[in-house]
């Protein structure tokens, strides 16, 4: 078609110009807003894998959300009481508000002391968990003497503590991965992973490493370092 019959386009004035450009971007921030009405933010597990080897007199902090301050501590323990050497593996909640999944029943755990669980893989951590409050010197995890005494459901296993700690004063639910060994008086305890979910009081499930909701967070050398209290004779 020639050029002298297309029609030509009728320039806008500017003022009308600047209120369609008003009125789309006032669209566009509507619909914005309607697409965060109907898709909230998913729910993250947050997985750290990890291999410290945690020996005799040795402390490890562990940060289960990478904020910067411990949750829990673990603590292992040698000491010489009347002559008989024996080593103790502890968990500690670093403030009241934390707690960690007890044991119903442990070997020569009693009234005495509070001994924390070996949960399984798989295991739902949440409201419903086993949890008890701060006990004095921390929940035993095992416990082995010189003359091969033992006592704790961590006696050469390897499991999970169920967790249970704060975030801004909400609580939310973690997990963390051992494998202790006890010959002797000498406990021996490798942390291999840990994990929390972000969501405030949604339940977590052990060994839970990969999925669409799961972001890996490594475990930096130098931040590792920093957790870690070494005392080993």
């Amino acid at each position: 078609m020639p050029s002298s019959r297309l029609r030509k386009l009728a320039k806008l004035p500017d003022s009308t110009t600047r209120q369609l450009n008003m009125y789309t971007l006032a669209a566009s921030a509507a619909g914005v807003g309607v697409l965060a009405l109907t898709h909230p933010a998913e729910a993250k597990v947050v997985y750290t894998p990890a291999n410290h080897v945690i020996y005799e007199n040795q402390t490890y902090r562990l940060d289960l959300s990478h904020d910067g301050t411990a949750d829990f501590e673990l603590k292992n323990v040698f000491n010489t009481f009347s002559g008989n050497d024996a080593g103790y593996l502890r968990i500690l909640p670093h403030i009241s508000a934390n707690q960690v999944w007890a044991a119903a029943h442990a070997p020569h755990c009693g009234s005495g002391q509070l001994c924390a669980a070996a949960l399984p893989n798989g295991k739902v951590v949440g409201s419903k968990g086993s949890f008890q409050p701060d006990f004095p010197g921390g929940e035993m995890m095992a416990a082995s003497d010189v003359v091969s005494s033992q006592s704790g459901s961590w006696v050469n296993v390897t499991g999970y503590l169920g967790l249970k700690f704060a975030i801004k004063g909400k609580t939310h639910y973690g997990w963390a991965r051992l494998e202790v060994s006890a010959q002797g008086y000498v406990v021996t305890a490798t942390l291999k992973g840990y994990a929390y979910e972000t969501v405030p009081n949604k339940p977590i499930t052990t060994g839970k490493t990969k999925g669409p909701d799961v972001t890996v967070q490594p475990d930096g050398s130098a931040a590792s370092l920093g957790r870690l209290a070494l005392g080993r004779k």
